[in-house]
């Protein structure tokens, strides 16, 4: 054998040790799912680890992401708040307001879309860019000091175990590309299925809800009277979701179905939906469809925050919307709710609360258990 094919046969060698390494480094993750729920899609570059999920919960906890020490992913996200941060409008690090809410982010991995009004992003890995560099408005604020939290982390000793770990076939594992993936990975694995709705239909207990909520799913899933379900359907009550497939292929069901046009404001810029990024007359006022899943706490609601209760939320949709506007989805219309209906939808509602999944240690920061490092820029 020639020296080039040597060179040649070791390069193959090592291309399939490292992929080995990878689908090994996945092996050990567990997503704990109920039986017949659906595995996320996971990107073929960024697949999860256990290791891998607790770096990136490290850093989406660190206050050294944002330019000022102050903030971290998990100040807008917050735990107890089914990630989301309990305000109308989101406010960045250095006080600037965001022009919409925090979305929950939980079940991100199903997502087929990330952002409230962008329809091309899809990409967890792509998406953690924008609160850290983003400059309109800003959020972390870490554009220009990329270096500085790099730096950081290499003199940090959980860092110094877990970057070289998780990278392991990488000369330089301290990379922003990688800052991005753990976090993903973390994000990922945030999943919520253990709410009492769920031990109802699919565990099997008829006793985990009350005969009120079971009344109000019955008004949630009717045409006539509640019609939610025609947005937020699905067991993640928000319309299409992303999974993996059989043979680890990402598939996704009902696409392009969730933007709609809801009638809640008079949607004037920077807050016009879709229409910010297609400049299509007809995407004005779309916004994506979040999951109800947890929404009991995850007030104020819509993407501006301008309904503080579910009773409002309600009024809204039983009143055909606050608005009229031509883009207005025909699924958007009076219905005739009892107050009774009303009462036993909001029981419903409530029982898609995860209680579990607010305090699980799995998710929780980690930096209250060991001294949380200050920033030096």
């Amino acid at each position: 054998m020639t020296r080039r094919k040597q060179a040649r046969w070791s390069l193959k060698l090592a291309a399939v040790g490292f992929a080995i390494a990878a689908n090994l480094m996945g092996a050990d993750f567990q997503w704990s799912l109920p039986k017949g729920f659906p595995r996320p899609a996971v990107p073929a570059d960024n697949p999860m680890s256990t290791a891998k999920v607790e770096l990136g919960r490290y850093l989406f906890y660190d206050k050294r992401m944002s330019v000022n020490g102050k903030d971290s992913c998990g100040s807008c996200h917050r735990q107890e708040l089914a990630f989301t941060d309990g305000r109308a409008r989101a406010e960045g690090t250095t006080g600037e307001a965001h022009p919409r809410s925090s979305m929950s982010l939980v079940n991100v991995a199903y997502a087929p879309y990330l952002t409230w009004a962008n329809g091309t992003m899809t990409s967890l890995e792509e998406q953690a860019l924008t609160p850290m560099l983003g400059e309109v408005p800003i959020e972390l604020g870490l554009k220009g000091h990329e270096s500085g939290l790099l730096a950081a982390a290499k003199n940090t000793p959980v860092y110094q175990r877990l970057f070289p770990a998780v990278f392991s076939g990488e000369r330089d594992p301290y990379t922003l590309k990688n800052v991005t993936k753990a976090i993903a990975a973390f994000e990922r694995s945030i999943v919520s299925v253990r709410a009492p709705y769920d031990r109802y239909r699919y565990g099997g207990d008829p006793s985990a809800i009350s005969a009120a909520a079971k009344r109000g799913e019955i008004v949630f899933a009717s045409g006539e009277r509640g019609g939610c379900f025609e947005c937020h359907g699905g067991w993640n009550f928000s319309g299409g979701i992303r999974f993996a497939a059989s043979g680890g292929s990402a598939q996704e069901t009902e696409p392009g179905g969730n933007f709609f046009n809801t009638g809640v404001s008079r949607y004037a810029a920077p807050n016009r939906g879709l229409y910010e990024q297609t400049q299509k007359e007809e995407d004005l006022g779309r916004f994506k469809v979040p999951s109800l899943r947890n929404i009991a706490v995850t007030a104020p609601y819509m993407h501006d925050g301008s309904m503080a209760t579910l009773d409002d939320v309600i009024d809204h949709y039983s009143s055909g919307g606050k608005y009229d506007d031509p883009n207005k989805s025909r699924m958007v219309h009076p219905r005739s709710l009892t107050q009774d209906d009303r009462s036993d939808l909001i029981e419903f509602l409530k029982t898609l609360t995860d209680d579990e999944l607010l305090h699980d240690a799995r998710w929780s920061d980690p930096w209250t258990q060991t001294k949380a490092p200050t920033a030096s820029r």
